[in-house]
């Protein structure tokens, strides 16, 4: 439908008129182009929340989207997310206004692409062995990923089974190899995301939210950050405020256990951290919960050192997190990569002078987006606002801290 026009005025709307022009003129030298059989078939993978999930019907009907569907939302039918509701989930594809750009300049590069969806509330290790599963369905064919976020984390336990050798190379893309302090705010109902969420349900809160579906998701526990000054005890219980949303303990103990038994990232594996965004890089316990801290060192998602791979093969790149499938010259990178293992559009050392720092805590993170959103009385423009900024992070004022001096 890009390239010939089909359904243009539906996907100016879905998309955003000038997006939309964007993906003709990049679906349109994609066509030109075509696949070149001289180089490997490349898998994107998603991360947390990059699929949309669902509940299959039968034809002709349509299938139900929850995620992400802001009616279904706005009538209370996200809790149907929750592992503990029992529902038939299944991925129903990935989000495309954040994947296609990346898979038509990969195909405008000359590779053919397959975008993976998954459910991305189970267990990574569990998601890896699926994806583990496809990669070996297609035999011995040249392949290589490209994976956001959490999916590198799938992509590290699929290609530690048996049967992925023919996966020739993988680029991770703002991957918490170390973990991200935003699955803490996630638990903790203080996330930005989970709380722009439960403004559409009326008859709901961020926290009982986060009880009721976000923290049963195994995921969630599984990518905190490790390893780290002020998170190393993240996976221990006492470690964590009483107040607040109750944590899954066999879910934290699930997480240990996950995260001492990943193994390391082999010479295929590439990774891209985002640099220079307002991201949390780290959180000390209090009375009213965690405060976080807030520096420029990171991809405003994941901490730039929990991106980076032990050992180098690390890219660095002043993009934000949900922006690096988007951005253009990223994805250039990646093309290099992809056919010759290295670039020369990225660094690979960074290093930050800014000592621009905030904090904040939870209870004053819970003080944000709480007016609820009636979605059916919005324009189809503030529509497009609320989805588009959905994963913006809150804009905090950094300061340089002032050091004291002795009288």
């Amino acid at each position: 439908m890009l390239v010939s026009g089909g359904q243009q005025q539906e996907l100016a709307a879905y998309f955003g008129k000038s997006e939309y022009l964007d993906l003709v003129r990049l679906a349109r030298k994609a066509e030109r182009v075509g696949v070149s059989d001289s180089q490997p078939h490349v898998v994107v993978v998603p991360g947390i929340l990059g699929s949309q999930l669902g509940i299959a019907r039968a034809r002709p009907l349509p299938n139900d989207v929850l995620w992400l569907d802001p009616i279904d939302i706005q009538v209370g039918r996200l809790r149907l997310l929750g592992l503990d509701a029992g529902a038939p989930i299944i991925p129903l594809g990935v989000v495309l206004y954040s994947h296609l750009k990346l898979r038509l300049r990969l195909r405008a590069a000359g590779f053919g692409v397959t975008l993976y969806d998954y459910d991305w509330r189970l267990g990574i290790e569990d998601s890896g062995a699926t994806l583990a599963a496809r990669l070996r369905e297609v035999g011995t064919r040249r392949l290589a990923i490209v994976a956001h976020s959490m999916g590198g984390l799938l992509s590290r336990i699929a290609l530690t089974l048996p049967g992925t050798q023919h996966v020739e190379r993988a680029v991770l893309l703002g991957t918490p190899n170390q973990g991200s302090f935003a699955p803490v705010q996630a638990l903790r109902g203080s996330y930005s995301v989970v709380r722009k969420i439960a403004r559409l349900d009326g008859a709901t809160t961020a926290e009982r939210l986060t009880e009721e579906v976000f923290n049963s998701f195994p995921s969630l526990y599984q990518m905190l950050p490790v390893g780290r000054k002020g998170a190393a005890g993240l996976l221990d219980p006492g470690a964590w405020p009483d107040s607040g949303p109750a944590l899954r303990l066999p879910l934290l103990e699930r997480a240990r256990r996950f995260r001492e038994g990943l193994p390391p990232a082999d010479d295929r594996f590439v990774a891209v951290a985002g640099v220079g965004q307002e991201t949390v890089t780290a959180a000390s316990k209090g009375r009213d919960g965690f405060t976080y801290t807030v520096t420029r060192h990171g991809d405003g998602t994941v901490p730039a050192n929990c991106a980076a791979l032990n050992g180098g093969n690390t890219y660095f790149a002043k993009v934000a997190h949900s922006d690096l499938t988007r951005d253009a010259h990223v994805a250039s990178a990646i093309v290099d990569i992809l056919r010759k293992g290295a670039t020369k559009r990225l660094p690979t050392r960074w290093k930050s002078s800014s000592r621009a720092q905030a904090r904040v805590s939870d209870r004053q993170l819970r003080r944000t987006d709480v007016d609820k959103v009636d979605w059916a009385s919005l324009t189809p423009a503030q529509r497009g606002d609320f989805l588009e900024n959905l994963n913006e992070p809150l804009k905090l004022r950094l300061r340089v801290p002032t050091s004291r001096r002795p009288l």
